[in-house]
């Protein structure tokens, strides 16, 4: 029996989306996904990896604004500012996996910018490419990670094309077009985490998304059964060949940005991995008095999958450190906090976070979480003092800033007003996080833009 024409029946559902057709929750998601993203961008921003892919691009185009104040091609402008927004490892996170917003919002906000297109072309356009990303990584139960995948890599780049195929209105076999190109541009290496190499797997996808829907609108061609063709793109990045590519595709149907799949905005600027643990050493250390001296041993319970993502157990670089339980543990005890503060090489080679990290492990638990795929049923900090007590986390379940957990608006705006700060404190902060809630009604992206001039 052959199998549905899912690349088809993607292109369909991106080319016939309606404003109208989207729930206002989905709407509000979508306005706070890029409030966050826009603001980790502009934070990400002085980051080494987007200035010396600057560097190396030299751009010289006018289309789209760069968060580092310049002006480039939309290409460029996606590619960089993609890198931007995930430099940090501080971006939102989708419960089936990867980081959908980094890809999405860098290239929907350089081709708006160039197509003079408005903030409810903008939403609508990310409401495609995010339920592309969904359904497709959906369909494989295994995670992609345990192959050396990097969602992000994989699925972004063929979101964001879908994304700019409705922002250029493109007709339903031109969006599918635009999605089988940028199929063939997918990548991302698990084994790069912690190198300036992960964020770019994220403007990558930004500009193979651009490049891929101008590509199609111009009669550029690709296979229209290239997601579901076996062998083809769901079955070369299966980690178990367990591939779904029989179901009939979810998008337009059901959104899973308000169900299956919502945004998580991350509370820490480090792998989600290690958020349940953080949550419950910052919880221990507020219920008891421990001083990092006085603690024997930290041993964190998670899941195999999220271990092997925290691959890093004793990091000398803050970029390093984003994929360390041991630093985020020994951070926790000697900060009191996880911040933007604490991830800098200084910070880092600090003797007593050196010496503290020694003293954390991990041990790996494979019961798995049904409501969140890749997690253990929970997690668990042991702390084992010097004094003979054991204090104990107890069952970590949720995750602050989850779905289950979400972080409140004010908690969104704290934490943009935090990445501005530190990323270009000149930007009027209030005014722009104000703007971006209020997306649906902006007349134009580049009156967005505009206050990121030099």
């Amino acid at each position: 029996m052959p199998n549905p024409p899912l690349t088809r029946d993607l292109g369909a559902f991106v080319a016939n989306l309606r404003f109208e057709d989207v729930p206002p929750a989905a709407v509000q998601s979508v306005m706070t996904a890029f409030a966050d993203t826009i603001s980790v961008a502009v934070a990400g921003a002085n980051e080494d990896a987007p200035r010396l892919l600057e560097k190396m691009l030299a751009p010289t185009g006018n289309e789209a604004t760069l968060f580092s104040g310049g002006r480039a091609s939309a290409l460029d402008a996606a590619w960089i500012n993609g890198t931007a927004a995930h430099a940090l490892d501080y971006d939102d996170v989708a419960q089936q996996g990867g980081h959908p917003s980094a890809p999405l919002v860098s290239a929907i906000l350089a081709e708006a910018e160039a197509l003079g297109a408005s903030g409810q072309q903008m939403v609508l356009a990310y409401i495609a490419g995010f339920e592309v990303f969904a359904d497709l990584a959906r369909r494989d139960s295994d995670q992609h990670h345990n192959k050396g995948w990097h969602p992000t890599g994989i699925f972004g780049g063929i979101g964001a094309a879908a994304a700019c195929a409705k922002l250029r209105n493109l007709d339903a076999t031109q969006a599918s077009m635009a999605m089988a190109i940028a199929a063939s541009q997918s990548s991302g290496m698990m084994s790069n985490f912690g190198t300036m190499t992960k964020p770019f797997h994220a403007g990558r996808a930004a500009h193979s998304g651009v490049a891929s829907a101008r590509l199609a609108a111009i009669g550029f061609t690709a296979a229209l059964d290239t997601l579901e063709n076996n062998p083809g793109f769901l079955t070369a990045v299966s980690p178990a060949g367990k591939v779904d590519l029989e179901s009939p595709t979810r998008a337009g149907k059901q959104f899973q940005i308000c169900t299956t799949n919502r945004l998580a905005i991350k509370k820490y600027p480090v792998c989600y991995g290690g958020h349940r643990a953080l949550d419950g050493m910052l919880d221990l250390l507020q219920a008891n008095a421990i001083k990092p001296g006085d603690v024997e041993k930290v041993t964190v319970h998670l899941s195999r999958r999220n271990a092997g993502m925290l691959r890093n157990h004793q990091p000398k670089t803050g970029l390093a450190a984003k994929f360390s339980m041991q630093f985020a543990m020994a951070s926790a005890l000697i900060a009191r906090r996880a911040g933007l503060g604490e991830l800098s090489d200084d910070f880092v080679n600090k003797s007593e976070v050196q010496e503290l990290m020694q003293r954390v492990t991990m041990e790996p638990d494979d019961r798995n979480d049904p409501k969140r795929p890749g997690f253990a049923i929970h997690d668990q900090v042991v702390v084992k003092m010097r004094d003979g007590r054991t204090l104990d986390s107890g069952p970590i379940s949720n995750i602050r800033g989850d779905p289950e957990f979400p972080l409140q608006k004010n908690d969104v705006w704290m934490k943009f007003e935090d990445c501005v700060k530190v990323g270009n404190p000149r930007l009027p902060a209030r005014k722009l996080f104000d703007t971006i809630m209020s997306l649906d009604q902006l007349p134009a992206a580049r009156e967005l833009m505009r206050d990121f001039a030099p």
